[in-house]
C-alpha cells in the first residue's frame, strides 16, 4: 500500500500555526541554548519536504527544550514504525479516538489518551 502524499497546504498551515524551522536552524539554537544539543537533537522530529529538513514547532518548550509528551509519543511512533512525516501530520488532524479534537491540543494533559489514540493511528 502506497502512503498518501502530504499537501503543500498541510505544511503551510503547520508552518503557520507552530513555526515549522529548518534542521540547521534548529541546530545554532540549541548550541546557544546548551553546552551540548546532540542528545536533544537525536530526539527531533523531523519532517522532510522536497529536498530540506524541517522541525516542527509543537515539539518545543520555552527555553529550547523538548515537549515530554511529544518526545515519549514519537518515540512509540518509531516503534510502530509510522514515518515521522506521517506522526507530525497525525499531531495536527483531528482524531476520532480523542473526540474529534488534535493530539496537539492535548499535549499539557496526561498522555494516556494519546498513546492509545496513535496505537489506533493508520497512515497507510
Amino acid at each position: 500500500m502506497i502512503p498518501q502524499a502530504i499537501s503543500d497546504q498541510t505544511w503551510a498551515g503547520i508552518r503557520t500555526e507552530f513555526t515549522l524551522p529548518a534542521l540547521a536552524q534548529v541546530h545554532r539554537r540549541l548550541s546557544e541554548l546548551m553546552e551540548d544539543p546532540e542528545p536533544v537533537m537525536q530526539q527531533l522530529v523531523r519532517v522532510f519536504i522536497d529536498d530540506g529538513t524541517y522541525c516542527p514547532g509543537f515539539q518545543f518548550l520555552p527555553g529550547g527544550q523538548l515537549q515530554p509528551t511529544v518526545t515519549a509519543l514519537f518515540r512509540r511512533a518509531m516503534e510502530l514504525d509510522i514515518p515521522h512525516n506521517y506522526f507530525t501530520v497525525w499531531m495536527v488532524t483531528p482524531s476520532r479516538a480523542l473526540a474529534g479534537t488534535r493530539p496537539v491540543d492535548h499535549l499539557k494533559k496526561d498522555p494516556a489518551p494519546l498513546l492509545r489514540a496513535l496505537e489506533t493511528y493508520r497512515w497507510r
